[in-house]
């Protein structure tokens, strides 16, 4: 049922329906004919401002009422009419925010009750500011200008001389540093908060977060790649025009189809951890698991699983075992204090759990470290699995492990190749392949692994090899950094960092991190320790061919077609339709620009 109408058909049911709506109490007749229409499990009602109705603005509902904390937010549409649908039976704190306000008093309501609200206009742009996406106060950043590139490092302008291009220190700054763990912008990152001290100097104030924690040490790593003191004076110069009171520009209210969407939130797992990643169902048939739980991933936070079961509202955790009791800590210790925490180490985890993912069965495959990085002997040289022939292995950083829901078990599995993300393929064998495995990418015959639960035998990986002598198999190789051999293939090191199974033809594509990045496919063959050959296809960055430059994917998928999607350090959203090209895939041209379509 659509619980929004338009005028007219408002008029129509005020005035023909007013004696049932009345008797149950489910319906609010406003001046000027507007009416919004509930359920008994939705609060509902108008929002208005002091000029009249407050369209696109948000009405949050939260409760603590129910086993974990509790919210659903909705968008007004043009009559500032809400509808906060299907409320799970609680008492909700109902407030409303928008762009240009402040947030509103929270009132009181159970679900079945119709409320008008009372939007408060923010005094200031200050103040309304304070409400603004975190992007919108990050977009003030002032990065060093293109002419500072090449640096000429800490004697010259303080970029080091690796950071070729403005483009590179962006990558480095966005997609492959500070922003793939935090939301820059928010109001802890744009300021500097007073529990972290006095300091003589903004600069003084960053080097100072920025070693803060458990993650001081990958902060200050990631800061130091890019050139220290240029990176901390510009983090400083941002923060110092904020707090003189520069604003950023004021965003738009979410109009058209924006105001349908619904946001519904839950707590789980413990303050002192973060979710990297969840999962609910088979990306094969999304079927699976309906109105089932969801399973969550902490990283290098904590060794349990966190559960959200989205109907009950319960949360639960299921521990998440090593093997071996010497595996290491994923975080050390904190480099210095944070602000929040100081020296207490909240970070716990051993198995590192970083991706989950569901099978047909409603298992969950998780990437998951079971030991340390050391490989045993059938992944090393002088093995005779047929992977460790080819390519053998002597560490891996993270391996796999699957939980049953249905007999509570959790099953280690050691993977001779490091894991990262996890895609299931859509063949006999339900193929788990993985990404971060750097110079090579690995997969489980999950279907082997079940009949026999011999995880050697039912696992394997390959290098990387390209087809640069253009036979159309797989041949001796050059390796990365040597010339190129007519008579020979190239093996790469571009490592998977997204994973991806294309349903049209069984191949694997992913995406490689680093600049300009690139998208991969591999091609399986018949024996993939000895068959597979992959393709590389740069971002077309430097390419006079390409119409539009880009760089540095980091996250991708593929869709039903056959195309690649993903987000790009550059602020585009790419798509990558192999059938486009124009030009041969292999042979010694295919290399990575070869294709800019």
């Amino acid at each position: 049922m659509n619980k929004r109408f338009g005028s007219w058909r408002s008029v129509f049911v005020c005035i023909v329906g007013f004696m049932a709506v009345f008797l149950i109490g489910l319906s609010a007749c406003q001046q000027g004919g507007e009416v919004v229409v509930i359920d008994d499990d939705d609060i509902g009602g108008v929002v208005s401002g002091p000029d009249g109705p407050e369209a696109g603005v948000w009405v949050i509902a939260e409760t603590t009422d129910l086993p974990t904390k509790f919210s659903r937010t909705v968008v007004t549409d043009d009559q500032g009419s809400y509808v906060v649908p299907d409320l799970p039976d609680a008492t909700y704190d109902v407030w409303v925010r928008g762009y240009g306000l402040v947030d509103s008093e929270k009132i009181r309501l159970r679900p079945g009750t119709t409320q008008d609200l009372q939007a408060v206009l923010a005094p200031d742009q200050h103040a309304a500011a304070q409400y603004y996406p975190a992007g919108y106060w990050f977009s003030l950043i002032e990065v060093p200008a293109k002419s500072e590139f090449p640096g000429t490092g800490p004697g010259g302008n303080g970029i080091l001389p690796t950071m070729r291009s403005q483009a590179e220190w962006l990558r480095n700054l966005k997609s492959g540093g500070c922003m793939a763990c935090h939301q820059l912008g928010n109001k802890p990152t744009r300021e500097v908060p007073a529990a972290l001290g006095e300091f003589a100097s903004m600069e003084e104030a960053w080097d100072r977060r920025i070693r803060s924690g458990q993650a001081g040490g990958s902060m200050y790593g990631g800061l130091n790649r890019m050139g220290l003191s240029a990176a901390l004076e510009m983090f400083a110069d941002w923060t110092d025009r904020i707090v003189a009171g520069e604003l950023p520009p004021a965003p738009p209210r979410p109009v058209g189809v924006e105001r349908n969407v619904v946001i519904t939130q839950w707590d789980w797992a413990d303050p002192t951890t973060y979710l990297h990643d969840e999962a609910s169902t088979d990306k094969r048939d999304p079927t699976v698991n309906p109105y089932g739980s969801i399973y969550g991933a902490l990283e290098a936070s904590a060794d349990y699983v966190p559960v959200l079961d989205p109907v009950s509202h319960m949360t639960s955790q299921v521990p998440v075992p090593v093997r071996d009791p010497n595996t290491p800590l994923a975080a050390g210790a904190p480099m210095e204090p944070s602000p929040y925490w100081g020296n207490e180490a909240i970070w716990d985890s051993r198995a590192n759990v970083h991706n989950p993912m569901l099978d047909e069965r409603g298992r969950v495959w998780l990437t998951s470290r079971v030991r340390p990085a050391e490989n045993p002997a059938f992944c090393r040289e002088g093995s005779d699995h047929p992977s460790a022939r080819a390519f053998p292995t002597t560490r891996a950083g993270r391996h796999l492990a699957v939980y049953d829901p249905v007999s509570e078990e959790m099953t280690l599995i050691s993977t001779c190749f490091s894991t990262h993300h996890l895609i299931f393929a859509e063949d006999e064998n339900n193929t788990l392949w993985t990404s971060g495995g750097g110079q090579v990418i690995g997969w489980l015959n999950t279907k082997m692994f079940d009949e026999t639960g011999d995880e050697e035998r039912s696992q394997g990986w390959t290098s990387l090899i390209v087809d640069t002598n253009g036979n159309g198999q797989r041949d001796d190789y050059v390796e990365p950094n040597e010339p190129l051999d007519p008579a020979k293939d190239m093996r790469i090191r571009s490592g998977y960092y997204g994973v991806a199974y294309n349903p049209i033809d069984g191949s694997i594509w992913g995406s490689s991190l680093g600049f300009p990045g690139a998208i991969l496919r591999l091609d399986p063959g018949t024996e993939p320790a000895t068959t597979a050959l992959t393709e590389i296809y740069e971002t077309p960055w430097g390419n006079p061919e390409a119409p539009i430059q880009g760089y540095s994917p980091r996250g991708m998928d593929i869709d039903r077609n056959g195309v690649v999607w993903t987000p790009l350090a550059s602020g585009h959203m790419a798509s990558f339709d192999r059938s486009k090209c124009t030009v041969p895939l292999n042979g010694p041209t295919a290399t990575g620009q070869h294709c800019p379509e």
